[in-house]
């Protein structure tokens, strides 16, 4: 029937002794929990079936403007056709770090257009600071009142 998945990593296994993680599947022809539902979809599918899904993606893309231009070409923004599957496991190391990183972001800012303690203690230069193009003078000395809070979504009010 399909043949997406026929020969799947023998030629790494060919090739190397080691064997690279595979994020669909656990072993040769066994998908791991998290990509059951993915690979019985796919198994059905021919690799000419996914590559017109594959490019039909792009073309709804430039169709809609999901594009980026690179040298002078405007070029659908790239996304897999195949989806990441990330379990809950995961996600919830991921979220920590984005967390994190929301915070230092928001800590930064807040430094860098108040106090400018990290230029002061020479951590980070302040010609780099105000040489940037994206750092606006006029609101230096603002205080930010709303803080982010990663995970939450920022929609409009609907009122």
């Amino acid at each position: 029937m399909a043949d997406l998945f026929d020969g799947y990593g023998a030629a790494a296994t060919r090739t190397s002794s080691a064997s690279a993680w595979d994020e669909m599947f656990a072993s040769p022809g066994t998908a791991r929990t998290s990509y059951k539902e993915i690979y019985s979809s796919l198994a059905q599918m021919t690799q000419d079936e996914l590559r017109g899904r594959t490019d039909a993606l792009a073309s709804s893309y430039l169709a809609q403007g999901v594009t980026f231009d690179f040298a002078g070409e405007e070029r659908p923004f790239p996304l897999d056709a195949v989806p990441r599957v990330i379990d809950q496991a995961e996600w919830t190391q991921v979220e920590a770090g984005i967390k994190q990183r929301v915070l230092a972001l928001e800590a930064f800012l807040a430094d860098i257009y108040g106090p400018q303690n990290a230029v002061k203690d020479g951590v980070i230069p302040a010609k780099l600071v105000i040489s940037s193009s994206h750092f606006h003078r006029e609101a230096a000395g603002i205080e930010h009142q709303r803080r982010a809070h990663p995970g939450q979504r920022n929609r409009p009010d609907p009122r």
